[in-house]
C-alpha cells in the first residue's frame, strides 16, 4: 500500500514539476491579439477585453464578430462567435458578463472584467442585433 501512495505521489509531482498544472494566462492585450492570430492570421482586431483574471480575451473582429481567446489548463482555446451563436447571455453585476454558447466544444462561461466599461463592450457586442421596421439592423 504505501509503495502505491508513494508511485501516486511521485506521479503527481512529476506532473506538477513539469508543468502539467500551469495555467495560461494572457499578459497583454497584445499577447492575445498574437496568440489569437496563430489560428486565424487574417483577422485584425480594433478592441481587446481581458478578464481580470487575464485568462480570457475578447477581440472585435469586425463584421459583427468576437474573436475569443480563452486559457483551458496549460493551452488556449480560439472562437470565433456572433450574436447568433450566443444561447444565453446575462450580466451579473457592472463587471461581469456570462453566457452560453450553442457550440458543443465550448460553452462560454462567466467572465469578470476589471472595467465595467469593457464588460458592457462584450454584453453589447453578443447582444442580438434588432431590425427597425424597414429591415435595417439598429
Amino acid at each position: 500500500m504505501a509503495i502505491v501512495t508513494f508511485g501516486i505521489a511521485l506521479s503527481v509531482a512529476a506532473v506538477h514539476f513539469t508543468g502539467g498544472s500551469k495555467i495560461a494566462t494572457l499578459s497583454s492585450a497584445n499577447r492575445a491579439v498574437s496568440r489569437f492570430a496563430e489560428d486565424f492570421p487574417d483577422e485584425i482586431a480594433t478592441v481587446v477585453r481581458l478578464t481580470a483574471d487575464a485568462r480570457t480575451a475578447f477581440l472585435d473582429i469586425g463584421r459583427g464578430r468576437i474573436g475569443i481567446v480563452h486559457g483551458i489548463g496549460d493551452c488556449f482555446l480560439t472562437r470565433i462567435v456572433t450574436p447568433q451563436d450566443v444561447a444565453v447571455l446575462n450580466t451579473e453585476d457592472a463587471n461581469t458578463v456570462s453566457f452560453r454558447l450553442a457550440d458543443f466544444t465550448w460553452k462560454g462561461g462567466r467572465f469578470h472584467f476589471a472595467s465595467a466599461a469593457d464588460a458592457l463592450g462584450l454584453l453589447k457586442a453578443l447582444e442580438p442585433q434588432r431590425s427597425n421596421s424597414t429591415g435595417e439592423t439598429a
